[in-house]
């Protein structure tokens, strides 16, 4: 009878944590170009086109790298009241390298003053800080990235932001932080893991220029990568912040960008996690304002805007199979039909997945705080090109743009080897994923979806086997 309660109860948590599932773009803070600020509009016009690209059902969610307003110094950004206009929800981030943070935390606070319910309810999470910890990490110093920060201090921004917004509208926003697998391998981090309330990792195997990194296989790479984070993090849902393959740009070792790769990587990395975990892609376009990053992510034309992507993105051709096919490493200790059906049930939803070694960062973005100005790094790093800005006067605030190219190696927890390509760093501007059951359009009221309906079932048959 234990057990059935148990089994019970994690039916219904996992019916009410997974309530919604988002899927939506990253967007920084300023255009492509890095320099110019994306304004209302600016935002309106993209959050538009990411709810009606054409084979899709919309992509309604946006992840943000900054609260501030690029060009401002504690401003709130104007993603906010466009994604009010939009119905767009938010996953936001307060940048928290350098001196940014307690502006970050002004601009925070006065949005929900601003925009109140308005705001707070399109509030997914919120991210404290953006692949801070990798940049911290030897191989970040190494590759000339901008400055991260310690555990430490992530850990006393987490508890910051939780005594701003408690007794509040955000009081029961879940708070995180999102970084590179290899970050969250590493034992020296594990006091930010146990302050999180939910882990956001960044995975693009093109980047990891030392492994066999082809087309071929980017989805096992991207898959070994989340399946590290989700055994080092333990019970932490584990949602996709970053993901992407270029369409253009330089060749690393084997893999090549190209709009047919571009799509590959989509349909075997994408389609299986839409609707079903939390998933930001990167990117819905990276050429506005005439800007040519190298490497390229963006599936839409920038210059002009274009809900026609650069390719099919339907899902149509994809299987079922694609998604989460790795086998879970270990068992039920019972070994029972019952914990059986509810081991799968449960790697239904995380995706399973197999640990292995290997792995690579992400592109990267540029710097925010006043004191850094305009830079750009070369050298090893993580996410593709971008910058970002939230310029102004004041302290923690200010300009700048970044990019870089390069290649090294580093290493993480135990076993894993890891080399990346440099990306700039800073609250990612212009250019530069807990699973759940339901799909949502837009934010209208969510419908169980065919993973769910599998999930439950299995959670059934485990309930009545006991």
């Amino acid at each position: 009878m234990r057990s059935s309660a148990t089994l019970l109860a994690l039916a219904a948590s996992l019916v009410e944590v997974s309530a919604v599932v988002y899927k939506g773009f990253n967007y920084g803070a300023t255009k492509s170009d890095g320099y110019a600020p994306r304004i209302q509009s600016d935002f309106e016009s993209l959050f538009s086109t990411a709810k009606n690209l054409v084979g899709t059902s919309g992509f309604t969610s946006a992840r943000l790298y900054t609260t501030i307003q690029a060009g401002t110094t504690s401003d709130p950004t104007s993603a906010i009241p466009a994604a009010i206009a939009q119905d767009v929800s938010i996953l936001l981030t307060l940048w928290s390298s350098g001196t940014a943070f307690p502006q970050e935390l002004l601009a925070l606070k006065a949005a929900i003053a601003q925009y109140e319910g308005a705001f707070t309810s399109r509030v997914v999470g919120i991210s404290i800080g953006s692949e801070d910890l990798y940049r911290n990490s030897p191989t970040g110093i190494a590759a000339g990235s901008y400055v991260g920060a310690d555990p430490a201090t992530i850990v006393n921004n987490i508890k910051a932001v939780r005594a701003a917004i408690a007794g509040g509208p955000l009081a029961n926003a879940p708070v995180g932080h999102v970084d590179t697998w290899t970050a969250w391998v590493n034992g020296s981090n594990q006091a930010v893991i146990d302050n999180c309330d939910w882990i956001g990792v960044d995975a693009y195997p093109y980047f990891q220029n030392t492994q066999s990194n082809g087309i071929a296989n980017g989805a096992s790479l991207f898959n070994e990568a989340v399946a590290n984070t989700v055994a080092a993090v333990g019970s932490k849902p584990v949602w996709i912040t970053e993901a992407g393959w270029p369409v253009t740009g330089k060749t690393e070792n084997l893999a090549v960008p190209s709009v047919e790769n571009a799509k590959t990587f989509w349909d075997e990395v994408g389609c299986p996690r839409f609707g079903v975990v939390n998933t930001w892609w990167y990117t819905l376009e990276d050429t506005d304002n005439n800007a040519s990053p190298n490497p390229s992510f963006g599936i839409t034309s920038g210059n002009p805007l274009s809900t026609t992507p650069l390719f099919d993105l339907s899902c149509s051709n994809v299987s079922s199979s694609t998604s989460g096919s790795a086998k879970p490493t270990s068992t039920s200790p019972t070994g029972s039909a019952a914990s059986s059906a509810l081991l799968s049930a449960s790697n239904a939803l995380t995706g399973g997945g197999i640990v292995a070694t290997g792995g690579g960062l992400s592109p990267s973005k540029p710097a925010v705080d006043g004191s850094a100005g305009s830079a750009s790094a070369t050298g090893t790093g993580s996410s593709p090109a971008g910058t970002g800005s939230a310029g102004g006067s004041g302290s923690g605030s200010g300009s700048g743009s970044g990019s870089g190219s390069g290649s090294g190696s580093g290493s993480g927890n135990g076993n894993v080897t890891l080399s990346t390509t440099a990306k700039p760093a800073g609250p990612e501007a212009g250019s530069p994923t807990s699973t759940g059951p339901l799909i949502v359009s837009g934010n209208a009221a969510p419908s169980l979806s065919g993973p769910m309906m599998g999930v439950m079932g299995a959670l059934i048959v485990a309930i009545a086997a006991l």
